[in-house]
C-alpha cells in the first residue's frame, strides 16, 4: 500500500527549500538510453497528490480494481463522516445529564439567555440557578444590565440552542455539541489534506473524538469550546487556500512539453498576482468570530497570519523566486492583511449588535454621561461608549488574580498537572462500594494516554519542523504556541486547565503525524520502485510490521483509556473505590 507517513513527502519537503530541476546533460545522454533517477517534480512539490491505497492492499482484501477505485473515493468523506457520526454519539448521549448547572454554565447559560431574548445581559439574582431548573418556563429576565466580561459571539450560539430546546441543561449544552462534533469532521478533512492521506486525517479526527478535554467541553455550556472550533476552522480556511495559491502558481508556470514537467519561472513566481483569495477572507471571517467569543483569539489571529505569509514565500520561492520575501511583500503581504485583520475586526465589532442597538446594555450610555468631552467625541458616542467597555474589561482580566481550588500554570497543562471538576456528588448506601458511597462526578481532563503521547508528538514535530523544514509540522507547532504560548505572559492570572482546548486539536495532529512516522513508507514507494527495480525488501517490510504494530497498540490504548475514564467525563455514579483508582496523580482530586 502507498506510504500514510510524512517521510512520503520527504521529496517535496526538500524540493520546497531547493526547487531542484532536472540538468540538462541528463536530458542529451538519453539519446543514448541514459535513465536519470526519477524525483518528485515541479508540480507535485506545488500541489502534492494524494495517498492512495497499493494494489497489494485491494488483492489482499479480494476487491476488484474497479470498487477500490470508488471505495478510495468514498473514503474521502465517508470516513471523516464515520468518524463524525461516533463522535457525536458519543456527545450527545445523555446530553442533559448531569441535570445542574455546572462549573461556569453559571454565567453563560444565563447570559445567553438573556442576550437572545432581550439584546444584552442582565444582572441575575444570586441562588437563581435552582428555580431555573425546577421551572425555567417562570423565571424572569433581568432588565438591568449585567457586567459581563467576555464579547457575545460564544453566548450568542448557546443562546440559539436555548431557542431551539428550551431554558435547560440539553438547551443550554445542545450547540456546544453540536460544534464539538462538527469540529472532529473538520480535523478529519483538515489532516487528510493536510497529510495528503485520508487514513491519518481520520485518526486526527478520531483522537479528537476520544479525547477527554475536547469530550468534556463539548458538552458543557462554555465559550472555550467554540472558541477551539472557530480557530480550528480558520486553520482549515488557510489550509484551502494554501493549495489554492500553489495551483494558481503551478497554473501559470510553464510547461516543458518535451519532458513533460513544469519548468520554475522567476519572473511568473515573483510578478504574479494571485488576486482574489476567498479562503483567505473566511479565515478573517472565523478569526473574527473567534476574537469575539473570547480575547485570546487575538494572538491566534497574528501568529496564524504571519504563518499564512510564510506559506506565500515558500510557495513563490518553489516556483522559482529568486527573492521571494520582496515579492510577498509587494505583491501579497497588503491583500493578506486586508483580508484578515479588518475582516477580524469588522467581525468583532458587528457581534455587538445586540449591545449596539439597545440603551440598556451596560456601559452603553457612558459617552453621554460620564464619557462627556475629551478630544474623542466626534466619534460616534456607542464606539466610545464600547471602548470604555473593553479597557474595564482589560483591566478587569488582567487583574484576576484571586485563588481558585482549580487554577493552574499553563507548564502543567501538557502532562494534565491540575484538572477541573466541574461537578462532583457523593451518594451513600452505595452497596457496590466498599466505603460504602459513591461518586459522580464530572472532570475536565484530557484522555491521558493521549496527552502524554502527545509529549512526544511534540518533540518529534518541532525535530520535524527544525532539521526537515517540513511545512506541515511547523502548521502544527504554531497552532500548539498560538493556543498555548500567551497564557505564559498572564501567570499571575487565575488560569484553567481547560483553556488548553483549543490546541487539543493540534495536539492530535502531531499524534497522528508521529504515528505516520511510526508505520513508515511502505512497500514500493522508495528509490527502487522508482527506478522500477525489484522491491523485495525483508528488513523495510520488518521495519513496517513492528511499525504497525505499535502504532495499532498505541491508538488501542488511548481508545481504551478514554474508556476507562468515561465515568469521569459524563458523571456516572461509581463506587468510590473506583473513582479514586481513577485518580493517577494526587493533583486531580
Amino acid at each position: 500500500m502507498t506510504s500514510t507517513a510524512p517521510e512520503a513527502q520527504q521529496g517535496q519537503d526538500a524540493g520546497d527549500q531547493h526547487g531542484e530541476e532536472s540538468h540538462s546533460w541528463q536530458r542529451r545522454l538519453r539519446r543514448f538510453g541514459h535513465s536519470p533517477r526519477p524525483g518528485i517534480g515541479l508540480r507535485e512539490r506545488l500541489v502534492p497528490p494524494y495517498t492512495r491505497p497499493g494494489a497489494r492492499l485491494w488483492a489482499v482484501l479480494g476487491v476488484p480494481p474497479t470498487l477500490a477505485d470508488r471505495l478510495v473515493r468514498w473514503s474521502a468523506w465517508g470516513g471523516p463522516l464515520l468518524v463524525a457520526l461516533v463522535a457525536g454519539l458519543l456527545r450527545f448521549h445523555d446530553l442533559g445529564k448531569p441535570d445542574a448547572v455546572i462549573f461556569d454554565e453559571t454565567y453563560y447559560a444565563k447570559d445567553a439567555w438573556a442576550l437572545v431574548n432581550q439584546g444584552y445581559e442582565g444582572a441575575w439574582p444570586k441562588d437563581i440557578d435552582k428555580l431555573i431548573l425546577k421551572n425555567p418556563s417562570g423565571v424572569e429576565i433581568p432588565v438591568d444590565p449585567g457586567y459581563v466580561v467576555h464579547p457575545p459571539v460564544g453566548k450568542w450560539i448557546i443562546g440559539l440552542g436555548e431557542q431551539m430546546f428550551g431554558f435547560t441543561p440539553f438547551g443550554w449544552r445542545f450547540m456546544v455539541a453540536l460544534l464539538g462534533t462538527v469540529s472532529v469532521l473538520m480535523l478529519c478533512r483538515i489532516g487528510r489534506r493536510l497529510f495528503r492521506s485520508t487514513f491519518l486525517g481520520c485518526l486526527a479526527g478520531l483522537l479528537l473524538a476520544v479525547d477527554g478535554l475536547h469530550f468534556v467541553m463539548s458538552r458543557t455550556a462554555l465559550l472555550d469550546l467554540i472558541l477551539m472550533f472557530f480557530v480550528l476552522a480558520a486553520f482549515g480556511c488557510l489550509v484551502i487556500d494554501r493549495d489554492w495559491a500553489r495551483r494558481k502558481l503551478a497554473a501559470a508556470l510553464p510547461y516543458d512539453e518535451a519532458e513533460g514537467v513544469l519548468r520554475p519561472d522567476a519572473h511568473i513566481a515573483e510578478n504574479l498576482r494571485l488576486g482574489w483569495r476567498p479562503w483567505r477572507i473566511a479565515a478573517g471571517l472565523m478569526l473574527g468570530l473567534a476574537f469575539a467569543t473570547k480575547w485570546n483569539g487575538l494572538y491566534i489571529l497574528a501568529a496564524f497570519g504571519v504563518m499564512a505569509v510564510l506559506w506565500d514565500v515558500a510557495g513563490r520561492r518553489t516556483a522559482g523566486a529568486v527573492r521571494p520575501y520582496r515579492a510577498v511583500v509587494l505583491r501579497d503581504l497588503v491583500p493578506a492583511f486586508v483580508s484578515t485583520v479588518p475582516v477580524a475586526i469588522g467581525t468583532y465589532v458587528v457581534s455587538w449588535t445586540g449591545w449596539i442597538v439597545t440603551d440598556k446594555g451596560y456601559y452603553r450610555n457612558w459617552a453621554a454621561t460620564e464619557g462627556k468631552g475629551g478630544s474623542w467625541t466626534w466619534l460616534p458616542d456607542w464606539l466610545r461608549s464600547l471602548w470604555h467597555y473593553e479597557n474595564q474589561v482589560y483591566d478587569f482580566h488582567v487583574g484576576l488574580t484571586s485563588g481558585h481550588t482549580y487554577e493552574s500554570n499553563p507548564w502543567s497543562w501538557i502532562i494534565l498537572g491540575r484538572p477541573v471538576s466541574y461537578f462532583y456528588e457523593e451518594t451513600s448506601g452505595c452497596k457496590e462500594s466498599a466505603t460504602g458511597k459513591c461518586a459522580s462526578e464530572v472532570l475536565a481532563i484530557g484522555t491521558p494516554l493521549l496527552w502524554w503521547a502527545a509529549c512526544f508528538a511534540l518533540l518529534y514535530v518541532l525535530w520535524r519542523w527544525f532539521f526537515r523544514r517540513d511545512w506541515r509540522a511547523g502548521a502544527i507547532a504554531c497552532g500548539v504556541a498560538a493556543g498555548w504560548l500567551p497564557w505564559f505572559f498572564y501567570q499571575e492570572r487565575t488560569i484553567f486547565l481547560f483553556y488548553a482546548v483549543v490546541f487539543v486539536p493540534f495536539l492530535c495532529l502531531a499524534v497522528s503525524m508521529m504515528i505516520g512516522a511510526m508505520l513508515g513508507p511502505a512497500a514500493g514507494t522508495g528509490a527502487k520502485a522508482e527506478l522500477g527495480l525489484p522491491t523485495d525488501d525483508p528488513g523495510g517490510e520488518r521495519r513496517r510490521t513492528l511499525g504497525a504494530v505499535a502504532a495499532g497498540v498505541l491508538i488501542l490504548l488511548i481508545v481504551w483509556n478514554f474508556i476507562y475514564f468515561w465515568p469521569l467525563y459524563t458523571g456516572t455514579s461509581i463506587p468510590e473505590d473506583s473513582w479514586r483508582d481513577r485518580m493517577w496523580l494526587d493533583t486531580w482530586v
